[in-house]
């Protein structure tokens, strides 16, 4: 498998001028925990993650939890007032220093770099533009599929399939594709991230069940918990 096969491909992003609280904003509402920083052209400028977040509000500290945001929005302490007063660009927060990958990256390869620089996330690019990103969960489900130490191929069949399940998803139902993910090998499809309501988690299945190529479905998606990040 490689890095397209995984990859989460309707990336939220953030221009250089977002501003912090409206990052923050974006993380609490999808439930993630980093958003790319890029241009017009969509190439990658850097990204900000949580940790940047919690850096500036904290003034340097190392402690990383996903449900201080909240704090942001419901007055809470000195951190919301001291975001508020004293707001910055993306630009000025975000790491600039990318570990990237294409998508035709193998997974082992990405693993070892998430292992190596130590972090959690990284961006996909094709002709240097961002087109998707590969989470440590996002490796997790395709080593799910497959052996992680095997050379298991993925066929153009296969990508196809994961192609016009998130399609069909995105604009058919009104689940947000960003949240899940379809992993796909031999025509086996897992399904997984997380979804607003039991209904919405069918809605996926039933999108996967009318693609053609589909000979088995593996439902593994969640329902949204508070507080809980994405990629």
């Amino acid at each position: 498998m490689q890095a397209v096969d995984v990859m989460t491909p309707n990336v939220i992003t953030v221009g250089p001028d977002t501003d912090v609280r409206e990052i923050a904003r974006l993380l609490l509402e999808n439930h993630i925990s980093a958003v790319p920083v890029v241009d017009e052209k969509q190439t990658v400028l850097g990204i900000v993650s949580e940790g940047d977040l919690m850096r500036r509000v904290e003034n340097g500290t190392d402690r990383r939890k996903s449900w201080w945001l909240k704090s942001l929005f419901h007055g809470a302490g000195d951190a919301g007032e001291y975001v508020k007063s004293h707001g910055r660009k993306a630009s000025e927060i975000m790491t600039r220093e990318l570990i990237t990958i294409t998508e035709d990256t193998p997974l082992n390869r990405v693993a070892r770099l998430l292992e190596k620089h130590h972090i959690k996330r990284v961006p996909v690019l094709r002709d240097g533009r961002l087109v998707g990103i590969v989470s440590r969960a996002n490796l997790l489900r395709g080593f799910s599929a497959t052996a992680p130490d095997a050379e298991t191929p993925v066929t153009a069949d296969d990508r196809e399939i994961r192609d016009a399940i998130l399609e069909e998803v995105d604009k058919n139902t009104s689940v947000w594709v960003d949240r899940i993910n379809v992993i796909v090998a031999d025509g086996v499809v897992q399904l997984w991230g997380l979804v607003e309501s039991q209904e919405e988690k069918m809605a996926v299945q039933v999108a996967a069940e009318n693609t053609p190529g589909v000979k088995k479905i593996e439902n593994n998606l969640g329902l949204v918990p508070k507080g809980v990040g994405g990629y």
